[in-house]
């Protein structure tokens, strides 16, 4: 009951989240009816909800010898990144009381650049066309680097702790912390921290909703400029993705770690080919009256059957190459059919879940 206690705060946090989530979610529904995705929204309230339900039910454990790592999680989690970003955010305030003409300059970029999409939108698709696929293959490497970063973090930090801190090191003779478990203290630990770190970034630049309210301006320009690189049309009135795929990716982190590398993977990598190869190569829509393209298809689907391969081959050594191959082809497949669907709720969401209880299906059951 003390090891619950002591997780609560982080669930009462993750709840609260949600709950602000939800609300920002029907104001920017009411506002951009339809552009908003309300239930792509809804899905990542119950993200963030799981999110903070797993962390003490599932992934707290009452192990003394985690006692200490626990506690410093908590502290980086509750304590250090609020603070971090508090730190910055009171010092780009204090920076445009001093320079007012900078708030006014980044105020103008970052609206600009929401006019500039709404009169997109505005116009003829013909009329567009033109310059349509250069703009989506620029955003696109952005984009998809951007939401590369947590699933080549959570991995690295993974093999750095069994690999280097446990084998290398040998650190776990002197904490009495097995390189799994220190590894998972550090997924968590930045998982976490990352996705409150994605929070502020998305009630930051949506508070222009609310009258009088607008503290967009105290992005950092580095940050701005990011964002304004990597966000598609759509996400100027949706949640940031990479903090839907981390969330995601938190909701599936019990499995086995093949399966969960393998899933992220699929969701990055598989997802990025995907995208980058229809819009550079592809020439045949399908269906016709989707932005969808055989070539990206193909290329989603080897790309995502060679990780899940190579990621379960490196982590599963005992498993026969049946068997293997089978899951590679559970994954990939899965990924495919959601590709195909193209349903209301966003890939970064259902590709990591779905593809991962396959895989998991697979791996225990075939």
């Amino acid at each position: 009951m003390v090891w619950i206690l002591l997780a609560l705060p982080i669930t009462v946090l993750f709840i609260i989240n949600g709950i602000v989530h939800f609300y920002f979610a029907l104001k920017l529904n009411r506002m951009f009816a339809e552009k908003h995705n309300f239930i792509n929204s809804c899905f990542i309230v119950g993200l963030w909800m799981s999110a903070g339900l797993f962390y003490t039910f599932v992934y707290f454990n009452n192990d003394q010898s985690l006692f200490f790592f626990q506690l410093l999680s908590l502290f980086f989690i509750m304590i250090f990144t609020p603070f971090l970003l508090y730190c910055i955010l009171s010092y780009q305030n204090r920076l445009l009381k001093k320079e007012p003409k900078k708030k006014d300059k980044r105020i103008e970029f970052y609206f600009s650049k929401i006019k500039e999409i709404r009169e997109e939108d505005d116009l003829e698709n013909s009329n567009i066309d033109l310059t349509q696929k250069d703009y989506d293959l620029k955003t696109d490497i952005y984009r998809k680097f951007l939401h590369l970063v947590p699933a080549a973090l959570i991995i690295g930090l993974w093999l750095f702790a069994v690999y280097v801190w446990e084998g290398i090191w040998e650190q776990d003779l002197v904490w009495g912390l097995s390189g799994r478990d220190f590894g998972q203290f550090l997924i968590l630990t930045v998982g976490y921290s990352g996705v409150l770190i994605f929070a502020i970034l998305d009630y930051i630049r949506f508070s222009y909703i609310f009258k009088n309210f607008n503290l967009s301006h105290l992005l950092p320009d580095m940050v701005l400029d990011l964002l304004i690189k990597s966000m598609k049309k759509e996400e100027y009135y949706d949640f940031l993705k990479p903090a839907a795929l981390t969330l995601a990716l938190a909701s599936i982190f019990f499995l086995p770690f093949s399966i969960f590398t393998a899933a992220a993977l699929i969701s990055t990598i598989g997802d990025g080919a995907a995208s980058l190869f229809g819009i550079k190569f592809g020439k045949h829509r399908f269906p016709k009256n989707k932005n969808k393209t055989l070539i990206g298809y193909i290329s989603g689907f080897f790309v995502s059957f060679c990780v899940t391969y190579i990621s379960v081959a490196i982590f599963e050594k005992n498993l026969e190459i049946y068997k293997l191959i089978t899951i590679a082809l559970g994954g990939a497949l899965t990924f495919f059919i959601i590709d195909f669907l193209n349903l209301k709720i966003d890939d970064d969401i259902l590709n990591p879940i779905l593809c991962a209880l396959t895989m998991a299906f697979l791996l225990f059951y075939i």
